[in-house]
């Protein structure tokens, strides 16, 4: 019994071992791998600075509705539509009996031809009163009607939607003092003001375009979005650069700075030959600020119209800039690996 319990235990078991090794497990995507090679890869990416602040709110008059002029009622009147006449305001009511003008005779003891008179001219000087109101309400409501209509067809800061830009640029690593520029410029201004804010946009896109001799690769993409959706967007394209990063070993956003050392490469390292400087803005123009940027003259454009944003118009801003320490730079693999959608420039 015993030897027969045993054969059936080792019988089960091999037959269990066979359909086991048959078995073929899913082989995993291409995302899920990279993603189990992140770590392998972070070795080589490098360390990144970034600055800035801002945010979206919506416009205090939303929809771009048209304030209406004060003193005015819900029937678009500017004056009382039932002044009275008379002493406190009261309305005279004149019956026809009892005092009134009757059946072709005067009544004498009510004195009607007194009243009437009276009556008579508190209507002429009433009508000329309302008149005179009605004329200064149709001139002043039509100028503040076409000043408000000027000001929201016109003033893109008065409605719900926003644009968001991508503005990215590759230089060659021969560009000397870049990062330390940027750096400076970083640590020096306030990124929780508007004034500050503005000040870091302008003077970035300039330190830019100042070295646009050694631009090798740009990206651009601008797109109008819902401003419900925009903070959201905004947060995603930083997100995805700040992962392209191994550290950030240099920060101010809405004033906080913060600074940690930063790993510089050895020379046994492959020599670097690039540095990427991103650009993401969020204002409140309705259309997008530039088109796909494949040539130096387009990249040109695109930083001077980002430059060039009105102070109002500035919602968010957020300069981002790899490898941060001036000692450093990316490698052309890294430039491959990480901005992959970056095109070469003419």
């Amino acid at each position: 019994m015993l030897k027969t319990l045993n054969g059936k235990f080792f019988f089960a078991t091999a037959l269990s071992l066979v359909l086991i090794n048959s078995i073929e497990l899913p082989k995993p995507s291409s995302n899920f791998a990279s993603w189990l090679n992140i770590s392998n890869e972070a070795s080589a990416r490098s360390s990144g600075g970034r600055g800035g602040g801002g945010g979206f709110s919506r416009p205090s008059n939303s929809g771009g509705s048209r304030s209406r002029p004060s003193g005015s009622n819900d029937g678009g009147g500017y004056y009382r539509s039932n002044p009275g006449y008379g002493s406190g305001g009261n309305t005279v009511i004149i019956a026809p009996g009892g005092g009134g003008y009757y059946g072709g005779g005067y009544s004498t003891g009510g004195g009607i031809f007194p009243m009437l008179l009276i009556l008579g001219m508190f209507g002429l000087i009433a009508l000329f009163v309302i008149s005179n109101r009605l004329q200064s309400y149709r001139s002043y409501s039509n100028d503040s009607y076409f000043a408000s209509g000027l000001t929201t067809q016109t003033s893109e800061r008065d409605n719900d939607t926003v644009t968001l830009s991508k503005l990215q640029v590759a230089l060659l690593a021969q560009t000397k003092g870049l990062q330390s520029e940027l750096s400076q410029l970083t640590l020096s201004v306030d990124t929780d003001t508007p004034e500050g804010l503005l000040e870091l946009l302008q003077e970035s896109a300039l330190t830019l375009l100042r070295n646009s001799e050694y631009w090798s690769h740009a990206l651009a993409n601008s797109q109008s979005v819902y401003i419900d959706k925009a903070e959201s967007i905004f947060n995603q394209l930083s997100l995805q650069e700040r992962s392209k990063f191994s550290a950030e070993t240099l920060t101010n956003v809405k004033g906080a700075v913060r600074q940690k050392e930063a790993v510089i490469p050895g020379l046994e390292e492959d020599p670097g030959a690039y540095i990427v400087v991103t650009l993401l803005v969020g204002t409140a123009n309705d259309k997008p600020l530039f088109k796909d940027v494949r040539s130096i003259e387009e990249l040109k454009g695109a930083l001077e119209k980002i430059a060039s944003v009105p102070a109002d118009y500035l919602m968010k801003f957020e300069l981002l800039w790899s490898p941060q320490v001036e000692a450093d730079s990316l490698t052309y693999d890294e430039l491959l690996t990480e901005y992959t959608d970056m095109v070469q420039i003419a």
